[in-house]
């Protein structure tokens, strides 16, 4: 329920006139990642590639780097990774295309199902981003990296990947950088509840609610979880703004500063494990599932993103000249024709929708969004705040890609821009828009409704061409196969005891 960027307020005197602009300022041009380990190889990198050995291996032996993990996400939001001896890693590095080999079907395969269109055969070759690489505070000895997918060989003259997560969302911020003199700005919220036991039912260590003291009792297995992660974000080079308890049982919240969308996209994954591995450590269980309690709050992974012209201030928008600029108005009016049709990456599984429901501030079925509005899928959070505004947006849990999620969510709003969309859906204003009658929805142009399940967002998805031209129809047909596949194997029916469903749940996201 926190802003990424709500962090600071600066003071007036009572002679002076009131201060509008408040909070920590942040812009494209001076975030950055700056992880140690990725200096301390770039430092050491050759003109042509390589690196030098010496000094490369007494950098990362300074930092205690044992093992290095190769990493990668694939459409179903599972985490994989290949562990290297830094014995070894130093040799690959010093090869003309530093990387590892991974079957094709690597994105295809749910679990040891391989969805339609993917096949047995060929590999892949994941090559190193060697600006990723950040040591892994939750784990002693090991760093972690994370590479593009590329063909061993040129086919038609290329070697990138489209169906890669990474690859694709590095293409649409280059281009609308390129083309539409546009960046953003992404910083997350990512809430999860702690588990003491899954089986034979899930039981969390506490009930002690919303931003309570009580759920940091000194000497509690929370508190110290809850620290650990703190430290190891640091020392991973993640900026934590603050954390607290949330409204469900054993349910926290970590807040992340913003950085680019692929560097943001890669702190996500990174501090997800870390808070998988800390809670672990502690002999618990941390799970992103949606929503364990039906008479609680769900858990939601809330993205902050900040629109930036590259060609100076973009002017005040036509209609909403003192809380929106152009570039925003335009932003947001493109995810409000086309954030149905992205749900289906933002929210990937049949269980998301339990989340998904209105009045629960969640962010409702409706396309629409509001003014400091917690109960709609899109908050403009500090509108009269030039430099912190940003949109939040809540339609987002965390069993979904990071990757994808953001490609969809920038490709919506891209279109907004590049095809100068006007702004038709006016704010909510202090309702909802399931709150509103059907006749002050109209008057305000929300006329879209979110998908109500899973196999509705897939059809959206599908159906939206322009969001197929900017993404890729391969990887839209792709992802929807895959993502077929998944839902049908997270939930079994009828094979399984609602006690069962939920333990497999928490015990895959």
């Amino acid at each position: 329920m926190s802003s990424a960027t709500e962090t600071t307020v600066h003071a007036t005197t009572q002679s002076s006139a009131p201060i509008v602009d408040f909070g920590v300022r942040y812009a494209p041009t001076t975030v950055s990642e700056g992880t140690i380990a990725a200096d301390a190889i770039l430092a050491h990198m050759h003109p042509t590639g390589g690196v030098s050995g010496p000094g490369l291996s007494q950098s990362l032996e300074d930092l205690g780097v044992k093992f290095v993990r190769i990493q990668w996400v694939d459409f179903s939001n599972f985490v994989h990774c290949r562990v290297l001896p830094i014995s070894h890693f130093y040799k690959l590095l010093r090869s003309s295309r530093p990387g590892v080999t991974i079957v094709k079907v690597v994105l295809g395969l749910v679990f040891l199902t391989m969805a339609e269109g993917f096949g047995a055969t060929g590999e892949y070759l994941l090559v190193l981003d060697l600006a990723t690489v950040r040591v892994c505070g939750y784990a002693p000895g090991h760093a972690a990296v994370f590479g593009y997918f590329q063909e061993k060989y040129p086919l038609g003259g290329r070697l990138d990947v489209p169906l890669c997560p990474r690859t694709n969302l590095k293409r649409i911020v280059k281009y609308v950088a390129e083309e539409l003199k546009t960046e953003f700005l992404v910083g997350f919220e990512t809430e999860f509840i702690l588990l003491t036991t899954t089986r034979p039912s899930i039981q969390a260590p506490n009930n002690h609610g919303w931003s309570k003291t009580a759920a940091f009792a000194s000497g509690t297995s929370e508190l110290k979880v809850l620290e650990e992660i703190a430290d190891a974000l640091a020392t991973s080079g993640i900026e934590l703004q603050m954390f607290h308890s949330e409204a469900a049982p054993g349910q926290y919240e970590v807040v992340t500063g913003p950085l680019t969308p692929l560097e943001a996209a890669d702190a996500l994954v990174h501090t997800r494990e870390t808070i998988y591995n800390i809670a672990s450590k502690h002999g618990m269980r941390a799970t992103l599932a949606p929503r364990l309690y039906a008479d609680s709050c769900g858990t939601g992974a809330h993205a902050h993103i900040s629109v930036h012209s590259t060609t100076g201030p973009s002017p005040p928008s036509e209609h909403h000249p003192s809380t929106l600029t152009t570039h925003e108005s335009r932003f947001l009016a493109g995810l409000m024709r086309h954030l149905p049709s992205v749900i289906a990456f933002t929210l990937p599984l049949p269980q998301s929708y339990a989340r998904m429901k209105d009045g629960i501030w969640a962010g409702g079925t409706w396309a629409c969004w509001g003014d400091e509005h917690k109960d709609v899928p899109v908050r403009l959070t500090n509108a009269h705040s030039p430099q912190t505004r940003n949109f939040e947006v809540k339609t987002i849990d965390g069993t979904a890609n990071p990757y994808l999620v953001l490609a969809g969510l920038i490709s919506a709003g891209l279109i907004g821009i590049r095809d100068q969309l006007e702004l038709t859906v006016e704010g909510c204003g202090e309702s909802s828009g399931a709150g509103l009658s059907e006749t002050e929805r109209a008057e305000k142009g929300i006329i879209r409704r979110l998908p109500l399940d899973v196999e509705s967002a897939r059809r959206y998805l599908l159906e939206d061409e322009k969001i197929g031209e900017v993404i890729g129809e391969e990887v839209v047909r792709k992802y929807v196969a895959v993502n077929k596949i998944l839902g049908r194997l997270i939930v079994q029916q009828g094979t399984e005891s609602e006690d069962e469903a939920v333990v497999r749940l928490v015990e895959t996201y």
